[in-house]
């Protein structure tokens, strides 16, 4: 049994404020008390990040101080950290469950919501006591953020508590569904029923940013202030039940991970964060300050969705689901003169990134889907300009979400719903029927037969470079044809230095960006068959031409 403790009082005397909630951990409690050991966490990283949403929660931002996030042993110390409303928050430690006594181990103004401390036991719990939430509804947001909310009451969210098919389930009385479909139900000043608390149905403004009225009562203050917070657990928190498991299929798939070591060197929080960063991006739609120690964000909801964006556009999103415009966005150019609203939304981040086979670095980077979708990139023998758009880009209405995304209704707890966001087409054929009756077989042929040619197109390089190569470039073998930094063909070795790629001949440098482009669109041609096919058979002329001029 944990020693017992009133969240009225202070262990020390030093004055509590009343109706503080309070979340106790021991370092070897039970899971769902997020207990760990020193002796198991030694060795893990502290994070230096920005103290982000960790952990979802039934309707959006927490609404309590009832939980501890996670617990880190350093160097010097623990480092605790938790969550709950914006205020002033104390943490507390016992040193064993034999121990009634409760030692206050900060400041009764902690308002991070993170704190280090000695580790004094090798076995510890420890509390926190914070504000109590204190809900006011959207309509008293309104005196400030009034654009805001006027989109925001023509959203889905808004009517979340008025849905036909929510009243009709029985969803506006019963307890399980009232935490993501009204304001802080369970809470003290949250919801009730429709009659008692009308002002706080559907989703609002403090489901997502938390509770306000302390703001509102005193905007001046900037330790109430609600927070913005980007984290996908906010979304998470009610977007996770077999009914719509969006947070579920999100976490599994590549948009969640963010990549740190792309973040890490100076100037790339700029150049790659605008496209593998999801706070970054974000900050440069919205045109705020770029976000530091918070950079190594994944592809959040909000990289796509518009919270604040009316309905009209499906799904909230930022650009339209499809577009036929060329279009690429260069790492090194200027963000605000190169974006173009409406390039659809997975176009913005999965283009060549201004690719070129003049390029002797690297090979091209492996988010030219859309490109290769609409046959905008790569060297033809002709000599001009690339655009021949596959029929996958003309006749699928919503493009990439058409086959990427593909949804299946809620059927049972046994049978969930499936909303796309693993982002994975798998074996899932669905939609392939509507044109192609074998659809199986014809995927396994066509990325079969592409295969095989950019593997004899590889060999016909190599042999050149063992063959044909310059004398010069004879120490590289193989890897002659290569980039300086060889191409995911030749994974973690060198080609010929930055001042040996001018001896390489021209036609082959053309056909080796023809052939990276093939490998690294991924989909084996699926994304556009006979583009590939021509792009392959352009870059075997010009090796054979340097083979057999």
């Amino acid at each position: 049994m944990l020693p017992s403790f009133n969240p009225c009082v202070d262990p020390e005397g030093i004055g509590k404020t009343d109706g503080t909630a309070l979340a106790v951990v021991h370092l070897r409690a039970a899971p769902l008390l997020l207990a760990v050991t020193i002796a198991l966490m030694a060795g893990f990283p502290a994070s230096a990040q920005k103290v982000h949403l960790s952990r979802t929660v039934p309707g959006g931002m927490p609404g309590e101080t009832n939980f501890i996030t996670a617990i880190t042993l350093l160097t010097n110390g623990v480092q605790v950290t938790w969550d709950g409303p914006p205020g002033y928050y104390r943490l507390y430690e016992s040193p064993s469950t034999n121990d009634p006594a409760w030692r206050a181990l900060t400041r009764h103004n902690d308002w991070l919501r993170t704190a280090t401390v000695p580790a004094r036991y090798s076995n510890a719990f420890f509390q926190v006591t914070g504000p109590t939430a204190r809900y006011a509804g959207s309509e008293t947001c309104a005196g400030c953020h009034a654009p805001v909310l006027k989109t925001q009451i023509h959203t889905l969210h808004a009517s979340a508590f008025t849905n036909a098919l929510f009243a009709a389930d029985g969803g506006q009385t019963n307890a399980s569904c009232l935490a993501c479909h009204t304001v802080g139900f369970d809470l003290p000043t949250g919801f009730v029923t429709e009659s008692q608390t009308p002002h706080l149905t559907g989703v609002q403004c403090e489901n997502c940013h938390g509770p306000a009225a302390q703001h509102a009562a005193n905007p001046g203050d900037p330790l109430v202030v609600p927070r913005a917070e980007l984290a996908a657990q906010v979304c998470g928190g009610c977007h996770n039940d077999p009914r719509h498991p969006t947070f579920d299929e999100w976490s599994a798939s590549g948009h969640a991970l963010p990549v740190v070591e792309d973040m890490n060197p100076a100037g790339r929080i700029k150049n790659c964060g605008r496209c593998h960063s999801g706070s970054v991006r974000v900050s440069l739609l919205d045109k705020t300050p770029l976000p530091k120690g918070d950079a190594d964000m994944g592809i959040v909801c909000a990289t796509c969705h518009n919270p604040h964006q009316t309905n009209s556009n499906p799904a909230q999103l930022r650009n339209p689901i499809a577009s036929t415009e060329d279009y690429f966005m260069p790492t090194n150019g200027v963000f605000a003169k190169l974006y173009n609203p409406d390039i659809g939304i997975c176009a913005q981040c999965h283009n060549h990134a201004g690719a070129s086979w003049t390029n002797n670095a690297c090979e091209p980077h492996h988010s030219l889907q859309y490109n290769m979708l609409l046959g905008s990139v790569g060297e033809l023998a002709s000599g001009l300009p690339p655009y021949q758009p596959g029929t996958h880009a003309l006749s699928i209405t919503n493009q990439c979400v058409g086959c990427h995304m593909q949804t299946t209704p809620f059927t049972s707890q046994a049978q969930p719903a499936v909303t796309g966001h693993s982002f994975a087409v798998g074996t899932n054929y669905t939609l392939c029927l509507k044109c192609h009756s074998e659809p199986a077989l014809l995927v396994t042929f066509a990325t079969n037969d592409i295969a095989s040619q950019v593997q004899a197109l590889e060999s016909i390089l190599d042999y050149w470079a063992a063959n044909n190569a310059p004398t010069s470039l004879a120490k590289y073998g193989s890897l002659a044809w290569e980039y300086t930094t060889a191409g995911s063909l030749n994974p973690g070795r060198l080609g010929p230095a930055a001042s040996e790629q001018a001896q390489i001949p021209e036609n082959i440098r053309k056909a080796r960006f023809n052939l990276y482009l093939v490998q690294n669109d991924g989909s084996f041609g699926v994304h556009n068959p006979y583009y590939a096919i021509t792009l392959l058979n352009a870059a075997a002329e010009w090796v054979y031409g340097e083979i057999t001029p």
